[in-house]
């Protein structure tokens, strides 16, 4: 499993003393409340900042991070992926995963029929959708429900759903 989580992008600078606007991956923006530290990837690059004030607008982090006063400085990091340690992280509701460890899960029918790997997930705003593509390159979009998502067994690297009719 991968060590390190994505939890947002540094989209943008936000005013002239070092803060920076961020572009939120996680259901509950309010998360970043808690954080103390981040990870800021650049390049391959990782480092540690700690973080000195979060605020929200309009859907959107906007973080000043420690060693970071300028406008300049903060848009160095323009682009930079978010990331936290995931031994730091509280432990997830039952049901509830990570996207990073569903990628490349092999897709079944309950019937046993293997339709492809889960190369996407993206969220609409009322469910997730599971992009499942084959050998072939053909995809097939199936909505993250319960009436479709049957088990998701991460030891065994596979997920099993129900195609209800209209999903073929």
């Amino acid at each position: 499993m991968t060590k390190y989580l994505e939890i947002g992008q540094i989209v943008n600078t936000f005013g002239i003393k070092g803060m920076v606007k961020i572009k939120p991956f996680t259901d509950d923006i309010r998360r970043f409340d808690q954080l103390k530290t981040i990870y800021i990837e650049q390049k391959k690059c990782r480092k540690k900042y700690d973080i000195e004030e979060v605020k929200y607008h309009k859907n959107m982090v906007l973080m000043k991070l420690k060693g970071v006063n300028t406008l300049e400085e903060a848009d160095l990091l323009r682009q930079s992926y978010l990331l936290v340690n995931r031994e730091e992280e509280e432990p997830l509701e039952e049901g509830v995963y990570y996207i990073v460890d569903l990628l490349e899960l092999d897709v079944f029918t309950d019937e046993g029929e293997l339709l492809g790997k889960v190369e996407d997930i993206f969220n609409t705003g009322s469910n997730d959708i599971y992009v499942v593509k084959n050998e072939l390159g053909q995809q097939i979009l199936l909505p993250g429900l319960p009436e479709v998502l049957k088990e998701v067994d991460l030891d065994k690297g596979k997920i099993t759903v129900h195609l209800i009719p209209g999903l073929r």
